[in-house]
């Protein structure tokens, strides 16, 4: 179900003669609440249980469609002028996907993860994009966008970041130690490694313009 939604809404972007907007407030419309539900339940469950512990488990596989569902319900945010509760929720609870990366998932969801951490940082609304302003103009976004920046603010401000493994086998950010009981010499992930920073930039630029006094900014 979560593969079929995703894809649904994947080519319904891509289709130049559908009415995208209405098309898609028809189908999302409806899924709004449940669909929050699930980002809840599903990001909110024990993942350092041994049923994540393998990459090729049914279960995260299924965690891997939901990441997709997350990723296609951003990209389909610009159709929409009043975006839905369903295409926010990963920047007004990105508390659980920041939680969700620093736990025992496999490394290859906390990659997709942390692009699409990336994508929402770069995130601009049709409106925002056509001004060509550095600054967001929509109001919704700009209260989204806050939400993220303070949450990850939050856990980069803590050990969140030390918690990161930079490749599938030893590098962590920060240091070049290997994991215990891991002999081999594999390299960082650059492209973690760069979306990782783009992320803690981008938030810190965000709530440096949307603080109101010098203190704050400090």
């Amino acid at each position: 179900c979560l593969w079929t939604l995703a894809a649904v809404i994947k080519e319904t972007l891509k289709d130049a003669l559908v009415p995208r907007a209405g098309f898609l407030k028809k189908l999302l419309a409806p899924l709004d609440a449940v669909l929050e539900g699930f980002y809840n339940a599903i990001l909110l469950h024990h993942f350092d249980s041994h049923h994540y512990t393998s990459p090729y488990s049914e279960a995260t596989d299924n965690l891997i469609s939901f990441t997709d569902l997350l990723e296609a319900l951003l990209a389909s945010r610009t159709e929409l002028e009043l975006p839905l509760r369903c295409q926010r929720i990963l920047f007004l609870k990105v508390s659980y996907v920041l939680n969700l990366i620093s736990s025992s998932i496999p490394y290859v969801i906390k990659k997709k993860l942390i692009l699409l951490l990336k994508k929402c940082v770069l995130y601009k609304s049709r409106e925002d994009a056509k001004s060509g302003s550095l600054f967001l103009q929509t109001p919704s976004l700009c209260e989204d966008m806050l939400a993220l920046s303070n949450a990850v603010l939050q856990v980069v401000n803590l050990t969140w970041l030390n918690q990161i493994p930079l490749s599938g086998k030893s590098s962590y950010f920060g240091s070049s130690e290997a994991a215990p009981g891991d002999d081999s010499q594999g390299g960082s992930d650059q492209t973690v490694l760069r979306a990782l920073s783009l992320v803690v930039l981008k938030a810190l630029e965000f709530k440096i313009h949307n603080s109101a006094t010098e203190a704050e900014i400090k």
